[in-house]
């Protein structure tokens, strides 16, 4: 049994996947990335709406409510992006091709 990340994968299958190492590698970047993403999309959209607040006054449960929603979808399309990347990365290592040959 090989040991990737947390799960274990049987030895026929990372012999048959000697890329699976680096395509598990990728895709948790892009998982890291994503989550940074929400948190660093979150505090700015909190930040610009307390900037807001002066010249459009609303309640803060609306504050946390959009900035969280902004950093969602921020998230998403930095780690859907990444993920598409890794697949994409995956394909060239086991084929020797790009999607776009």
């Amino acid at each position: 049994m090989v040991t990737l990340g947390l799960r274990r994968v049987e030895d026929s299958v990372a012999a048959k996947h000697p890329a699976l190492q680096q395509y598990a590698a990728c895709q948790s970047h892009a998982f890291l990335k994503g989550i940074g993403t929400f948190l660093a999309g979150s505090g700015a959209a909190f930040a610009a709406q307390k900037l807001l607040l002066r010249k459009l006054p609303h309640r803060p449960q609306w504050s946390l409510l959009l900035a969280a929603a902004a950093g969602s979808v921020a998230s998403y399309v930095v780690t859907r992006a990444e993920t598409q990347k890794c697949s994409d990365f995956w394909l060239y290592l086991e084929t020797g091709q790009s999607r776009s040959s």
